[in-house]
């Protein structure tokens, strides 16, 4: 189902979110799954996003699946404009919507596009009474987050435009990379005092629900250290945490590569949350 304001899908499964699959396949009754929250990396489709909404759907749960505006995450972002914080108000504000806002809640959010819309969550969860009461029972983070690195911001955002024409391609390139060393190298002490990056937020992140990071040393796009000392942090924090180096897969590329390996640390993560 999509919306016109916010272009997000739903899928709810025909089984009762209190029924899940038992290690032989069948079903039986259980814990009550989260309703799980996709937030996928800059540029992704929703096709794309929709072979990691089946690993949860086929087991029972709710599923959302958004993906902001590559232009928000790679500009406004870098401008210090918080124009992902309405789109995360509206995303938590669609479990009114349908009336879930009771169910347990999962988050997998995808590199660093998920994550900038993701802190944004985390901060309403905090200061906004009307979702301080929802549950969240964990996050997974897959292919993020990492701190500053430009030359895998510039990957990513190429990616993104591998299809547009050559000269705009050119010029949007260009126009992040100014914005990025304008705005996050040389006024970084000005720009810190009104916008807080995205990883410096987490890792100090007030949430204290168990954490699963997915990345690769091979990973092109985000650091594998970032993710490591992010890992590192949230352990000081006394945050359950698992992290699992997948040592060869490219960026947002774990379940294509180790479908059987991916999936099965989703699953279990995800039981092991609701059971905490």
């Amino acid at each position: 189902m999509l919306s016109a304001e916010l272009d997000y899908t739903i899928e709810i499964p025909d089984q009762p979110c209190g029924i899940q699959e038992n290690s032989e396949g069948g079903k039986e009754a259980g814990t009550r799954q989260p309703l799980v929250i996709l937030l996928g990396w800059g540029g992704c489709s929703d096709k794309n996003l929709a072979k990691y909404s089946a690993i949860y759907h086929k087991r029972g749960c709710i599923v959302i699946r958004y993906t902001a505006p590559w232009h928000m995450v790679f500009f406004s972002e870098s401008l210090g404009i918080p124009s992902l914080r309405v789109l995360a108000q509206k995303l938590l504000e669609l479990l009114f919507d349908y009336e879930v806002e009771k169910e347990p809640l999962l988050f997998h959010v995808f590199s660093n596009a998920g994550v900038m819309l993701y802190r944004y969550v985390l901060e309403l969860l905090q200061t906004h009474r009307r979702f301080c009461h929802l549950r969240v029972v964990g996050t997974i983070f897959d292919s993020g987050p990492g701190d500053s690195n430009l030359v895998g911001a510039l990957r990513a955002l190429a990616a993104i435009l591998e299809h547009r024409p050559a000269v705009l391609r050119l010029m949007l390139l260009v126009a992040f990379a100014l914005v990025a060393i304008l705005f996050h190298i040389l006024l970084a002490p000005l720009t810190a005092l009104f916008h807080t990056h995205f990883y410096d937020r987490l890792l100090d992140a007030a949430s204290r629900w168990p954490e699963l990071y997915l990345y690769s040393r091979a990973d092109e796009v985000v650091m594998a250290r970032d993710v490591e000392r992010m890992v590192e942090a949230r352990l000081a924090h006394q945050v359950l945490v698992h992290s699992v180096d997948f040592v060869s897969s490219a960026h947002v590329s774990h379940l294509r590569d180790y479908p059987t390996y991916y999936t099965s640390l989703c699953v279990n993560f995800m039981r092991s949350c609701v059971h905490c």
